[in-house]
């Protein structure tokens, strides 16, 4: 009788160490993927920003060719991403970021415009070492 109880005490504990080590596997699966995700939409919206930001101080959004639209679309697309699965920190830096890219004028040499060319990136920084710490927390 000693024995059953005994083959039965460690039958349950490798029952409980099998459940709670696939348990642990599963939400360590979960957030390597929610990291890579976060990674994949903060690249593609740095990358677009990045992109616009060059492309606007040239010409202005409404005097754009279909390359501009697509990045837009493709900055859009990926600040929608960031909306699902980041913190609202990060969040807001995006849309201030994505607000200020909005209103970017062309610099023409004018001192103001190149004054708020330097801020839009800083706050393009800002945004990616925002991001960068919170995947780094995921």
């Amino acid at each position: 009788m000693e024995n059953i109880l005994s083959v039965a005490i460690g039958a349950g504990f490798g029952l409980v160490g099998a459940v709670f080590g696939s348990w642990f596997t599963a939400r360590r699966q979960d957030r390597m993927w929610l990291r890579e995700q976060k990674l994949k939409a903060g690249v593609g919206f740095n990358t677009a920003v990045s992109q616009l930001i060059d492309y606007l101080r040239e010409t202005r959004l409404s005097d754009d060719g279909a390359g501009a639209n697509e990045l837009a679309d493709r900055m859009q697309e990926a600040r929608s991403a960031l909306y699902l699965l980041c913190a609202d920190d990060t969040v807001d830096l995006a849309d201030a970021l994505a607000r200020r890219v909005w209103q970017s004028r062309p610099s023409e040499g004018r001192e103001d415009r190149r004054a708020e060319y330097k801020e839009t990136l800083d706050l393009l920084r800002r945004f990616t070492h925002q991001l960068r710490a919170e995947i780094a927390r995921t």
